[in-house]
């Protein structure tokens, strides 16, 4: 869903170092596509991804919810629910970077990458089904936007809301600031 641009070869804070270490190394998969993030044109990158998305249709999304409620690198400041494009650069904002350190991916805010490649909000709702895991205390409140707020790009993960094939898996600490509302939607476990 999205990579670092501009980090070195092998780096372990890549996602396609992370995903192939936890999933594509254990489990055979006929091919497996990953952003470049040391592409030199950034945008053949976004292009050649693209194109890809459209030619192999995304049957799931698994994904997270930001701190800042971003989902992929689509922090609040680059949000587009019409975007037109289904990969694009974006520069990351300082509560995403402080994510990455809190996350103990880097040691400090200055060693965050400040661009990113990212799938698009409209590239991430493609899918037949959307799978969201927001576990942790320090999701708590980003919970709360999503499940409260109006649907807006200033809280990203609201748009959640709006698809009938989108499943929000939270634990009891991330669920925290949100026990006493209605439930809206079937729970399938409390942890």
């Amino acid at each position: 869903m999205d990579e670092y641009i501009g980090l070195p070869p092998g780096s372990p804070q890549q996602f396609g170092h992370f995903l192939n270490e936890w999933i594509f190394h254990k489990v055979r998969f006929r091919n497996v596509f990953y952003l470049n993030g040391q592409a030199v044109n950034l945008e053949e990158e976004c292009a050649r991804y693209g194109s890809l998305l459209e030619q192999f249709a995304t049957d799931i999304t698994c994904m997270g919810i930001g701190e800042n409620t971003h989902l992929a690198f689509n922090d609040p400041h680059v949000a587009n629910f019409n975007d037109p494009a289904l990969v694009k650069v974006v520069d990351l904002d300082e509560a995403c970077k402080q994510q990455q350190v809190n996350e103990g991916c880097f040691a400090a805010v200055h060693e965050v990458p400040n661009d990113a490649f990212t799938l698009t909000v409209p590239a991430l709702l493609k899918a037949g089904c959307i799978y969201c895991m927001v576990p942790g205390a320090s999701k708590a409140q980003a919970v709360y936007h999503t499940l409260v707020n109006e649907v807006s790009e200033t809280y990203p993960s609201t748009i959640l809301r709006t698809l009938p094939n989108a499943f929000l898996f939270l634990d009891t600490a991330s669920a925290a600031k949100v026990q006493q509302l209605p439930l809206w939607m079937p729970v399938i476990s409390e942890n």
